[in-house]
């Protein structure tokens, strides 16, 4: 009986053993599919552009740069997407698995309906592609400018921070020019406008988001009547959102493929915003019947805007920013087919889709990381706020095209949420409108409980009362005496965290330079093997 007995626990370890085995192996495998699928994607990529280019002279090269482009289209998909996205996921109007299927399909669609045929192979202008010599050299060049962004946009997902891709292809086009050519390759005055939007474009998109941020709290959020405010101006705000971005989806998004004039772009803008805000009135007024009035009440009447807006906005982004992965590549595969170099080249439908899709799957695998970090993050987000970061991403991008202002979509869009978070902290500290709303509120809340007292007396002398110890009105006060917060607290909800702006802010300022030396490295150890 002994033996049986000594057998049986052995059993039971060994299975005991067995089952944690079990377990490590399913952590090791999760953590291991979005890489496999990642590779699986690099592969499909390389065999998709072999079927077109198998017969070319240089068919390795291209499908070798193939899977390069797809790798920077899957960084990109990474982390440029969540500035679109991430507002909407922050403030509770999109589910994760929502935010990643609008952004998967209009970037898909912008990429292929908007993407355009041809591209600025020199990241508009920044090197002088006359001084970079032979062919094979251009190619070489470009080939260390999709690695070099490639690897840093990757690293900046790794640390959590929003970075440009544009930035971070500029620098690797300028740091395989300075070492193909030398310093004087390239175009400093360009450079220059570069590193400016450094500082104007997250300062653009925060001042336009705080601006609105403002208006919404002083004519809606601290009124008697927020439900009578909402209905008057809920509808402008979503009229100025559709018109701005009209005007931005038809110089950003479709602007390669009709050629809209100034006119035509205020009339689209003008005709948009109209038509938006006579559905809208309509659409407020039925869904405010019957509200409260509190501002619970007012975001679900956000919602529906700042779900729209991150569609246009990914759509925009698709049709816009896939020339980061494609460009180089498609610059690549022309110089390898001709034997020349172009400053401009036409897009074959194979490379904009392997940008198009590389985009989509890096954002599925990869993008709820960086998207937790813009919309929940850095400060904290309702979805009257989002709709600020999301309207002043459309409008400032706008404006400083307009002015010819060099700005950086992801600067902008980050920089709005900075707007947000310290505008909130300015306003709450300093705003006499929200001070005496508070006052009031106060004492509506000290007069209730005092009401509330009265009744729990009047109970508790009452023989004939069967709940004579007055739980169900010391349940109500509890009701109406919010939990105190502690100090730690109401820093964490009101206050920018301060880390992650430095973070944020030290990967922008590296990633010009960064990029820049990692490419003219890669360009130095291609040419030594070559």
């Amino acid at each position: 009986m002994a033996d049986t007995t000594i057998r049986k626990e052995t059993l039971d370890k060994d299975l005991d053993k067995l089952v944690h085995v079990e377990e490590a192996t399913t952590v090791v495998a999760r953590g291991l599919v979005a890489p496999g699928l990642s590779l699986l994607f690099l592969a499909m990529s390389a065999v998709f552009a072999a079927l077109y280019v198998f017969d070319e002279p240089r068919a390795v090269l291209i499908v070798v740069a193939a899977v390069l482009g797809g790798y920077m289209a899957l960084n990109i998909g990474a982390n440029d997407v969540a500035n679109n996205v991430g507002p909407a996921v922050g403030a509770k109007a999109l589910t994760m698995g929502g935010a990643i299927a609008i952004a998967a399909i209009f970037e898909s669609a912008g990429a292929l309906i908007g993407g355009g045929d041809v591209v600025n192979t020199i990241s508009r202008g920044i090197i002088d592609i006359s001084s970079v010599g032979s062919p094979e050299f251009f190619i070489r060049a470009m080939m260390a400018a999709l690695i070099s962004s490639a690897l840093w946009i990757n690293l900046a997902t790794w640390i959590g921070a929003p970075v440009s891709t544009t930035h971070s292809v500029v620098g690797g086009v300028m740091g395989a020019g300075i070492a193909a050519a030398g310093m004087s390759a390239v175009n400093w005055p360009m450079m220059g406008g570069i590193a400016a939007s450094w500082v104007i474009s997250p300062l653009l998109g925060g001042a336009v988001a705080a601006m609105f941020l403002a208006f919404i709290k002083e004519a809606i959020i601290y009124r008697e009547d927020k439900i009578a405010a909402a209905r008057r101006w809920v509808p402008v705000l979503v009229g100025i959102m559709a018109g701005a971005f009209a005007t931005y989806l038809s110089t950003k998004g479709l602007g390669r493929l009709v050629d809209f004039s100034g006119l035509h772009l205020i009339l689209i803008g003008i005709g948009s915003a109209i038509l938006a805000w006579f559905w809208s009135r309509i659409h407020v007024r039925r869904q405010s019947a019957g509200m409260e009035n509190r501002n619970q009440s007012l975001r679900k009447l956000f919602n529906i805007p700042l779900i729209c807006s991150a569609a246009l906005l990914s759509f925009a982004h698709g049709a816009n920013d896939v020339a980061n992965a494609v460009g180089p590549l498609a610059a690549i595969v022309y110089t390898a087919e001709a034997g020349a170099v172009a400053s401009s080249v036409t897009i074959p439908l194979w490379v904009m889709v392997i940008g198009a899709f590389g985009i989509s799957l890096g954002l599925i695998l990869f993008g709820p990381k960086l998207i937790r970090m813009v919309g929940e993050q850095i400060t904290k987000l309702n979805p009257m706020r989002a709709f600020c970061v999301s309207l002043s991403a459309a409008i400032t991008v706008i404006v400083a095209s307009w002015f010819g202002l060099p700005v950086s979509s992801t600067h902008i869009a980050v920089g709005a949420v900075f707007g947000v978070g310290f505008f909130r902290e300015w306003y709450t500290a300093n705003s006499p409108r929200r001070r005496r709303y508070m006052e009031r509120k106060n004492a509506l809340h000290r007069a209730a409980r005092g009401q509330l007292a009265e009744d729990q007396a009047s109970e508790a002398s009452n023989p004939f009362n069967g709940n004579g110890n007055g739980n169900g009105s010391a349940d109500a006060d509890r009701d109406l005496d919010a939990a105190p917060i502690s100090t730690e607290e109401a820093k964490r909800r009101r206050l920018v965290r301060r880390a992650h702006v430095s973070t944020i802010v030290a990967a922008w300022v590296t990633t010009v330079p960064a990029a820049a030396l990692l490419s003219g490295l890669i360009f130095l150890a291609l040419n030594a093997l070559a």
